[in-house]
C-alpha cells in the first residue's frame, strides 16, 4: 500500500472515531459546561396563561412538603390530566446539584403544560433548605426521609432519579442517573411525558 493512501486512511479513521465519540456524548446528553442556577427572583417571576393547577405548584417555590407516600400520591392524583416530571434529589448528592439548574429551566419553559415535583431523599431539613436557597426550584418537593417514596414507588437505588408520568397519570419511565443536559431532559419529557 502506498504511504499517501495509508495517511489518508489513518486520517479518515481518526475522523470517524472522533465523530463517533462526539455523537456518543451528544446521545448521552453530555454537557460542555455546567449550567448556572437561576435565582429566586427568576424562578418566581409570573408566567402568563398558566392553568390554576400548575400556577398553584409554582407558588410553592422551595416548599418542603410532609405527608410521605400518601401526600405524594394525592398530589399525583390531583395532577391527572397533566404530564408530571418528578425529580428525586438530596443536598449530599453531587449529580443532583449539577442537574437542578436543568430542572429549573425546563420547569419554567413548560410552566403552562407540564407539572414538576421534587422528592427530597434522606436529607437533613436544614441542608435541604440551604440547597434549595442556592438552587430555587419553581415547584414543591416532598420530604422522603426514609426512602419510602423513592424506593417504594420507583424502586430506585441511589440518586438522582427522575420519573416521567403521562397526562393519564401513568408512570411512563423512571430514569436512574444524572440528566446531563437541557436537550436530554427536554427530549425525555417529549418522548415519555408528552406522548
Amino acid at each position: 500500500m502506498r504511504p499517501a493512501l495509508i495517511v489518508v486512511l489513518a486520517i479518515a479513521i481518526a475522523a470517524a472515531v472522533a465523530s463517533g465519540v462526539r455523537q456518543a456524548r451528544e446521545d448521552a446528553g453530555a454537557s460542555a459546561a455546567p449550567v448556572r442556577p437561576l435565582t429566586r427572583a427568576q424562578v418566581s417571576r409570573p408566567i402568563a396563561e398558566v392553568p390554576p393547577q400548575l400556577a398553584a405548584l409554582r407558588r410553592q417555590v422551595n416548599v418542603l412538603k410532609r405527608g410521605g407516600v400518601r401526600a405524594f400520591e394525592a398530589q399525583l392524583r390531583a395532577l391527572r390530566g397533566r404530564p408530571v416530571v418528578v425529580n428525586m434529589w438530596a443536598s449530599w448528592c453531587g449529580p443532583c446539584r449539577r442537574e437542578l439548574p436543568l430542572f429549573q429551566r425546563e420547569a419554567l419553559k413548560r410552566a403552562a403544560s407540564v407539572a414538576f415535583l421534587g422528592v427530597n431523599v434522606e436529607d437533613a431539613r436544614d441542608d435541604a433548605l440551604k440547597l434549595a436557597a442556592r438552587y430555587p426550584m419553581p415547584y414543591p418537593s416532598f420530604v422522603d426521609p426514609r426512602y419510602n417514596i423513592t424506593a417504594g414507588r420507583f424502586h430506585a437505588r441511589g440518586l438522582p432519579v427522575t420519573a416521567f408520568y403521562d397526562a393519564r397519570g401513568r408512570l411512563a419511565v423512571v430514569r436512574q442517573g444524572e440528566i446531563a443536559s437541557q436537550a436530554q431532559l427536554a427530549a425525555t419529557i417529549e418522548r415519555y411525558a408528552l406522548r
